[in-house]
């Protein structure tokens, strides 16, 4: 993987153009491959040898506090130790200022590693929404210590009875007092209410958990207000601190509720919260105190920051589990003796001795079915990387057009690995077949870990109802048209090649059908039937994009071939795979799209 990850960042993104922008001025390609060489080893070291431990030693709530696996102390200390916590921060407040593609890149070891045991993305996740939304103070107090792994961070938005419909979040929160607009960390509420889905909302890893909580501030007439713009950001923090940090020894009213036991992701705490039970009365008052962020009824458009990030990094953590179980069933392939090759004549050689299965056509099929999803949704993942700096530090007309590509690519980057990066598990557990589907190897902790990915940060379904109902038609179609422009400039340079042609060829033409099939789905003007066929939408729109990414890759790895052929004709025949089997499955999808077919929105309820 990591001569992948390298070819990926130095000959494709060209990582070392940023090193002329003034942020990252004081780095250095040899800095950006120490970075890398140092996750990879802690990832080794403290992540790899416990990834079936965690699977199986499942955190256990003892009644006082949740008991994980020294091993995932020692991880989480070595990874706050690496500096990855603050790696894209000014130098001013301890960071790194890092590349984010460099950063997402290196953050992908540890995912290929032990996704269970986990990294920082909720904690960094928290801590940049706050330095974008929160007060000086917030951002002094609490994402400071989350950036120096002092304290972690969560986002507690799903609840018992909602789940993606956080319209009908019910959370409340009251202001703390007359005077609840005069504390130095921000307005001051008793929040009361349930979370669920909280993943690491409780453990002892770190001095302080931060949660970033939606909740419900009542009206005038003493109701919450209904719908979405009734929804305020707060930091609830586990523990009550002081304005210079400090633990005042106070626990919040924020209690444990119970611990959901999963089919993955085991090593990873997941809760039930309780605010304002009354199992803590923090001050003699009911309720959990919170400070609001940003400004009343604002708290979607702030969380929305944390939420995307952690989008991409879902689509990163899909991604390196199905690197995971490709690079386990290819070597499983190579050792493995089964069978004997079929002779001209149609039958088998039974004298001849057997051969690993490896030289036979259908196992190729499968790893090189892996091979395409895993290192194209890498290649995909980086990509979105490259265009968060581009955002951030890039020129201004190069910085809009970026975002308004990450507005686009965002439901691709979460929800096409999350789908097609399972499947690469799935695989990999039939080329080890019996053998696969035994503990004794790692690929079905692998499958299972990879399942909940096409579920968090925003299911399959509703990343569709976002891309098809939303991104895609947005200010008159712009980032749509955007990301046609930049496919199509991959397209006339393919045509410029022999071997790549034919692949232009196609992708043109699924392209203009997938343009085709938007406007199609909204020609009756009636959302109704526009998005009953959302989720074939995304799949055709990820399988185009995914295309593209292969297409581009290609055209550089055909630049390289001198430089060591086996490898970059690995890349040249994983993108002629994706072509020549993915690609075509994009028609059937595109149909029901375009033909606004109603058979899944007229199936009735008692018909089941």
């Amino acid at each position: 993987m990591r001569q992948t990850i390298d070819f990926l960042l130095d000959d494709w993104l060209q990582v070392g153009e940023l090193l002329q922008r003034p942020r990252f001025a004081e780095h250095s390609h040899e800095t950006f491959t120490q970075v890398l060489d140092t996750c990879e080893r802690i990832a080794r070291e403290k992540y790899a040898p416990f990834n079936r431990l965690v699977d199986t030693e499942e955190p256990k709530f003892d009644g006082e506090r949740v008991i994980l696996p020294q091993a995932t102390h020692d991880a989480w200390k070595a990874y706050g130790e690496s500096g990855m916590l603050s790696a894209a921060q000014d130098h001013e407040i301890g960071g790194m200022q890092l590349p984010y593609t460099v950063e997402s890149a290196a953050n992908g070891f540890f995912g290929k590693a032990s996704v269970s045991i986990g990294g920082g993305l909720l904690t960094v996740g928290n801590a940049n929404l706050l330095m974008a939304h929160g007060t000086a103070m917030q951002k002094q107090v609490f994402a400071l210590n989350e950036f120096s792994g002092r304290w972690s961070g969560t986002m507690c938005l799903s609840e018992p009875q909602a789940g993606s419909s956080l319209s009908d979040v019910a959370t409340r929160a009251e202001p703390d007092g007359a005077d609840f607009e005069a504390d130095p960390l921000g307005p001051r509420f008793r929040l009361t209410g349930n979370k669920m889905w909280i993943s690491a909302g409780e453990h002892e890893l770190t001095e302080n958990i931060i949660h970033l909580v939606l909740a419900k501030i009542p009206g005038p007439d003493g109701k919450p207000i209904p719908g979405t713009k009734g929804i305020s950001l707060f930091i609830v923090p586990k523990k009550l601190v002081n304005t210079d940090g400090e633990l005042t020894g106070e626990r919040n009213d924020v209690a444990l509720a119970g611990l959901n036991h999963k089919c993955g992701w085991r090593g990873t705490t997941n809760t039930l919260l309780n605010f304002g039970e009354g199992k803590f009365t923090p001050g003699g008052r009911r309720g959990a105190v919170g400070y609001l962020v940003g400004r009343p009824g604002e708290g979607l458009r702030c969380m929305f920051h944390m939420m995307n990030e952690a989008r991409i990094g879902v689509g990163m953590a899909a991604t390196m589990l199905g690197m995971a179980g490709y690079e386990a069933s290819l070597e499983y392939a190579k050792q493995r003796p089964q069978g004997r090759p079929i002779t001209e004549g149609g039958g088998k050689q039974s004298a001849q001795p057997q051969v690993p299965i490896i030289q036979h056509a259908d196992v190729k099929r499968m790893l090189l079915a892996q091979k395409s999803y895993a290192e194209g949704a890498l290649a995909l993942e980086l990509y979105c990387a490259r265009l968060v700096d581009e955002q951030h530090t890039g020129a201004p007309d190069a910085s809009r057009e970026a975002g308004l590509l990450l507005e686009v690519l965002t439901p691709i980057a979460k929800s096409w690995p999350s789908e097609w990066c399972l499947e690469a598990n799935s695989l990999a557990i039939q080329v080890l077949g019996g053998y696969g589907y035994t503990r004794d190897f790692p690929v079905e902790q692998y499958w299972r870990d990879n399942r909940l990915n096409m579920i968090h940060e925003g299911t399959h379904g509703i990343q569709a109802l976002d891309l098809l109902g939303r991104k895609v038609i947005m200010d008159g179609g712009a980032g749509l048209k955007l990301l046609a422009g930049r496919v199509n400039r991959t397209i006339e340079r393919a045509l410029q090649v022999d071997a790549l042609s034919e692949q232009a060829n196609a992708l043109a033409g699924a392209l203009q059908r997938l343009g085709a099939a938007t406007k199609s789905a909204w020609a009756s003007g009636v959302p109704e039937e526009a998005l009953a066929n959302a989720t074939p939408y995304l799949q055709a729109f990820g399988h185009v994009v995914l295309a593209w990414i292969w297409l581009d890759v290609s055209l550089t790895a055909r630049e390289h071939l001198a430089k060591e052929e086996a490898f970059f004709r690995g890349k040249l025949q994983a993108g002629r795979y994706f072509f020549d089997y993915e690609l075509p499955k994009v028609d059937a999808w595109l149909a029901v799209v375009a033909s606004r077919n109603p058979t899944c929105r007229e199936m009735r309820e008692e018909w089941f």
